[in-house]
């Protein structure tokens, strides 16, 4: 996947980090294998931030029938999406 835009930025890596990168990369570029590692950084870190964000809000329902009534409200928004 090429992005659009590129920007040149100057960055440190550990040493160990790069030996890793370039032993892994393949046919790939350097570069295009840092950015794909980060992009799934990045990903896992927004998928885990929204799970937080999920545990969160299902703790602060601790009232049973407000609850239900949100998932009975769910069920019917995806059904009509079908």
């Amino acid at each position: 996947m090429k992005a659009t835009g590129r920007a040149a930025k100057t960055l440190s890596i550990d040493k160990t980090v790069l030996q890793e990168i370039e032993r892994t990369r393949g046919n790939e570029s350097t570069s295009e294998r840092v950015n794909r590692l980060l992009r799934a950084g990045l990903e896992a870190e927004q998928r885990e931030e929204l799970r937080r964000e999920a545990e969160m809000f299902f703790q602060s329902t601790g009232d049973r029938t407000e609850r239900q009534g949100f998932q009975s409200a769910s069920v019917r928004s995806i059904a009509r999406d079908e």
